[in-house]
């Protein structure tokens, strides 16, 4: 008798137990909306949530189906973050000037809560608006924004995933506008406005810029290149469009080395007069004196208000010839990966 009470009891256990998973399997799964490929955001609450970050963290963890997340006009002021665990996901706005990320956050600000660590201040990787970490991510058709004003370091967006596409999009800050941290990441930008003022392009990340407008607000520097020793590219900017914010600027420099092995090139550029005769600047200092040396600075069919310029350009740049300009082709520089697909 006591085996037979005994085999019974683990079988009403073991049936318990089952039902428990499946019930809790359900629960999770209606919370994490694993069964939805398209999303919609809207402040007005016609959608699936009121806010970007909501729509974010309801999409399931290391898929690899893309869900659509469709954003309504407004003006969103969060902090987004797309975590390493979120990829294939597409942010959608439904009007690119109207449809607004924005936060205010910057270097040496406060931290809002304690951290762990001990830090007492946001510093430049944490001042963004919004961080990519994940993978195979697309931005489409919005504004996103740094508020913070002429503070310092103050990021709008910071991307550390590969693969990530931006298009049709307005970048809008003053320093470092646009964070590319992460060597061996590819990102791809097309029909984007980006205005900054000091280094507001920088990083280690190979960027790929097309038909993209790129507007200075102050005299100072376009792009920051960190790319790292044997990297094949940084950044390349093609048939996009160099202009000032009004007369007042007209000694902007290209770009300059955030690390020796700093590479931007531009190729059939507009570049407006705002830009300075010597183009490149070599940014020398204490860790690192000699930056020219090792920096690979270029340009080909420039054109242009600046043009005439061209010949002043510092000795240690580059001016491409026809044959050369193959070897930045779209998709050499990203390594055989096609954005368009």
């Amino acid at each position: 008798m006591y085996l037979i009470s005994d085999i019974a009891i683990k079988k009403k256990l073991m049936k318990y137990i089952i039902t428990l998973f499946f019930t809790f399997s359900s629960i999770l799964s209606a919370q994490t909306l694993d069964n939805k490929l398209a999303l919609t955001v809207a402040q007005d609450g016609s959608g699936d949530f009121k806010t970007i970050q909501e729509a974010i963290n309801n999409v399931k963890d290391n898929s690899e189906k893309r869900v659509i997340i469709t954003i309504k006009p407004g003006k969103y002021v969060e902090k987004l973050e797309i975590p390493v665990s979120k990829s294939f996901i597409t942010l959608k706005g439904t009007d690119r000037d109207k449809t607004i990320i924005s936060f205010d956050d910057y270097s040496g600000k406060p931290l809002r809560e304690p951290d762990p660590s001990g830090k007492k201040e946001f510093g430049t990787g944490t001042s963004y608006s919004f961080l990519i970490k994940g993978n195979d991510c697309t931005l489409e058709n919005l504004t996103i924004e740094n508020t913070a004003g002429r503070v310092g370091q103050a990021v709008a967006l910071h991307i550390k995933g590969d693969r990530v596409i931006v298009r049709n999009c307005n970048l809008l800050g003053n320093q470092d506008t646009l964070y590319l941290s992460e060597g061996n990441t590819r990102t791809y930008f097309e029909n984007c406005f980006i205005n900054g003022t000091t280094d507001f392009i920088f990083g280690a990340a190979t960027a790929y810029f097309y038909k993209c407008t790129i507007e200075s607000l102050i005299n100072s520097y376009i792009t920051a290149a960190s790319t790292p020793q044997g990297q094949s590219y940084g950044f390349v900017f093609t048939d996009c469009k160099l202009t000032a914010k009004d007369k007042s600027v007209d000694k902007v420099f290209l770009g300059r080395p955030w690390r020796p092995y700093a590479q931007t090139v531009f190729i059939n550029t507009d570049i407006g007069s705002h830009i300075i005769s010597e183009g490149w600047n070599a940014w020398s200092d204490a860790r690192f004196p000699d930056k020219d040396k090792t920096a690979y600075y270029a340009e080909f069919g420039s054109k242009g208000a600046s043009t005439k310029y061209v010949s002043q350009r510092v000795a240690w740049s580059h001016q491409l010839k026809k044959e050369e300009i193959k070897k930045y082709d779209r998709d050499l520089v990203l390594n055989g990966w096609n954005p368009n697909k």
